[in-house]
């Protein structure tokens, strides 16, 4: 499975996240799963909760597991970077791919 995990450049009030929180993410995905790929284009989201329009800036982070946890582990894990990131959600999605 091909894994992606869309994280927020700035904080919701509009300032920029500590490098350091992106750093952490990439190691600890990198000890779980073996390494990671960050997109260096960043994309942009828009997204309304209670009736607020949020527009982010954001940064992909992919990897690819065979591990049968590997979705127990994200559900997990997602926890830690709503808190880590201060957000309402973490926006991480599974694709089946075929290496060739």
């Amino acid at each position: 499975m091909r894994f992606e995990i869309l994280l927020p450049l700035n904080y919701n009030d509009g300032s920029i996240l500590e490098d350091e929180k992106f750093e952490t993410t990439a190691d600890e995905l990198t000890d779980q799963f073996g390494g990671t790929t960050e997109d260096a284009l960043r994309a942009t989201g828009t997204w309304k909760y209670g009736g607020s329009l949020y527009r982010d800036q954001l940064l992909r982070i992919r990897f690819d597991s065979d591990k049968p946890d590997a979705m127990s582990f994200l559900k997990s894990y997602k926890l830690v970077l709503k808190e880590r990131f201060k957000q309402i959600d973490i926006w991480i999605t599974a694709h089946e791919i075929f290496i060739l």
